[in-house]
């Protein structure tokens, strides 16, 4: 059994007007096929590549476990040459995953080999291009991103499921609280309802990205994402124009970003059962009401 999914709008490239129109304003994600085909990148960025130009980096690797409730989120499990780990995910299936890698910063020449889609929209934080990076096992866990941009996320080398949820849903998707992703003991692929009844009608989006296809997500959407091959992805972020959106990216970065830090390295186990403790009754009083319907 899974949640309520549809499939995601696809267009090969797509107009100015229609985009803020249909997809920017109403905040709904989008597949845009083309968008990448004038990107150098779309034929040059190969893991063989990267790895010539930056495969003596060490870089911190993720797994699919629950997270360390004495460590701040994303803490790494291990890590290795970036070359190593290329090998790696093309060789054989991992769960290691590379999370947010600004590799830029380290080889800067590869900004010249993408284009951020300014006709579309303005709002781009030009210093902030991440890099994502899995294994065929690997699992991106439930999240909404913290300060609030849109993305723009382009698959290179494989394909990736992708399974979204607006906002509105948080608290039947089991939001932990003071933070921005959910409760990690339910399947996203496969929901146990019985366990899990507030995600039983809950309503979202099922993606299945190819090489060179690009994702609009829009702000304060949820994403779950499961590398089927070994392979990598671009996120381009983008602030949205409202002056209140921003301000809620402020409020999480303080709050569910540096405090949660704080109480969660101080207190440990006991808040972290505490928070899903709180995120199972909220999620229970939702259902109850009929939220958000």
């Amino acid at each position: 059994m899974s949640f309520i999914l549809k499939p995601v709008d696809t267009v090969e490239n797509i107009s100015p007007e229609d985009f803020k129109k249909n997809y920017l304003d109403p905040r709904r994600p989008l597949i845009i096929k083309g968008l990448t085909k004038s990107w150098p990148a779309r034929e040059k960025w190969t893991t063989e590549y990267l790895k010539e130009i930056a495969g003596d980096i060490n870089v911190s690797l993720m797994d699919n476990s629950k997270a360390d409730p004495s460590k701040p989120i994303n803490a790494s499990v291990a890590n290795m040459r970036f070359g190593d780990y290329l090998d790696l995910i093309k060789r054989e299936p991992t769960e290691l995953r590379i999370f947010f890698f600004n590799l830029f910063k380290h080889v800067p020449s590869l900004i010249k080999d993408i284009v951020l889609p300014k006709d579309l929209m303005g709002g781009f934080i030009e210093s902030m291009p991440a890099m994502f990076f899995g294994g065929s096992n690997s699992v991106t866990f439930l999240h909404y991103d913290i300060d609030l941009p849109h993305l723009f996320h382009t698959h290179f080398g494989g394909r990736k499921h992708i399974i979204l949820f607006d906002n509105k849903w948080k608290k039947r998707l089991y939001c932990i609280p003071n933070a921005t992703y959910a409760l990690e003991d339910y399947d996203v692929a496969n929901p146990d309802f019985e366990k899990f009844p507030a995600l039983k009608g809950v309503e979202g989006y099922e993606v299945f990205l190819e090489h060179g296809d690009t994702l609009f997500m829009p702000t304060g959407m949820w994403h779950w994402m499961k590398y089927l091959d070994g392979s990598f992805s671009l996120s381009l972020r983008a602030w949205d124009a409202s002056i209140t959106r921003k301000a809620q990216s402020v409020f999480n970065l303080a709050i569910k970003g540096g405090l949660d830090s704080v109480l969660k390295m101080a207190f440990k186990a006991p808040y972290a059962k505490y928070r899903e403790k709180v995120a199972i009754k909220r999620a229970e009083r939702a259902l109850a009401n009929g939220s958000p319907k």
